[in-house]
């Protein structure tokens, strides 16, 4: 439960950190789930030819690296949303247990319930990062999940169906997040201001000369802890310059019945006071929702639109 001053603080800011969001079981399942995932695709790359067998030795954060030098991608196999466009038949996503288990942890649901209301709807606008150290990545790689995210307001990446929507965001640190290694950095207050136009470019972002970069304010967070912010919030993170691996994931948050603003991706009701027999509370139910929004997407169709910038505002040109 959040206290009366956190919520103040979040009204007032836009954003609230909170030292511990996860129990310390979700934490470690999750970390265990992904060891197994990560040594999975590991073997399948050595089984292929494409890396040495040697990484199999290795641990987590040392494959991650391995894996970038080698160029191979182990985002979308780790990522527990589909691409937005260009989705196949196979394209990989992770749908497991303690993700599942993680969405609907009750520590990190009664922080929610302080901000939204008992009538909580997962969105499904959602992502794992696990940012290597920058100068192990390519050059030209620009996805906002292995690189440093652009000035954003998330509000601004969904469909306009969701402008009312009443919604959170929590990004939850899985290892410590620091100015070095690429942590959150806000600008506090910014929430109280009118959505501002994004442009898309190498990633979809405010242009700088719209913001007060003077009030940029980085957010350390422990493992384990999250950062929950407000829609409109204006955030982005940095580069990391370390020499370590910094993994996160966003989660979305919104009140049931309200548009998630991505319509074509699955949401599901995680908690409910007044219903509580609504509540999914099966990861293979959860599973079977995603499979059948890949394969709604494989079929033919017009093209999908998941965010409303067109690039023709003045101020991207």
């Amino acid at each position: 439960m959040l206290s009366t001053q956190q919520i103040n603080d979040f009204e007032a800011q836009g954003y609230l950190v909170l030292e511990q969001a996860l129990t310390p079981k979700t934490l470690d399942a999750v970390i265990a789930e992904y060891t197994e995932l990560l040594q999975s695709l590991c073997q399948s790359w050595v089984d292929q030819g494409l890396i040495d067998r040697s990484i199999l030795q290795r641990s987590f954060v040392e494959q991650i690296k391995i894996i970038t030098t080698s160029e191979l991608d182990y985002f979308q196999p780790m990522d527990i949303s589909l691409p937005l466009g260009q989705c196949q038949p196979d394209t990989p996503i992770h749908l497991g247990q303690a993700v599942f288990d993680m969405m609907r942890d009750p520590q990190l649901l009664a922080a929610v319930n302080c901000l939204i209301g008992p009538e909580i709807t997962s969105n499904p606008i959602q992502h794992v990062r696990i940012k290597p150290p920058l100068k192990m990545v390519d050059g030209e790689e620009n996805r906002a999940h292995i690189v440093r995210t652009d000035w954003h307001q998330d509000r601004a990446v969904a469909l306009e169906q969701a402008d009312k929507t009443r919604m959170v965001t929590t990004w939850i640190a899985i290892t410590d997040a620091t100015p070095d290694n690429g942590c959150l950095q806000v600008i506090p207050g910014s929430h109280r201001q009118a959505m501002l136009p994004h442009c898309p470019s190498s990633q979809l972002g405010i242009p700088e000369s719209l913001l007060d970069l003077d009030k940029a304010t980085p957010l350390p967070v422990k493992a384990g802890g999250a950062i929950i912010f407000h829609p409109l919030t204006v955030h982005c993170s940095l580069d990391n310059t370390s020499d370590h691996v910094r993994w996160s994931f966003d989660l979305r948050y919104n009140v049931t019945g309200d548009p998630t603003g991505r319509p074509k991706f699955p949401d599901f009701i995680v908690k409910s006071a007044a219903n509580p027999a609504a509540e999914l509370t099966s990861a293979d139910a959860w599973a079977r929702l995603w499979i059948k929004t890949r394969s709604n997407l494989c079929l033919p169709q017009e093209p999908t639109a998941f965010h409303r910038w067109d690039g023709s505002h003045e101020v991207c040109a």
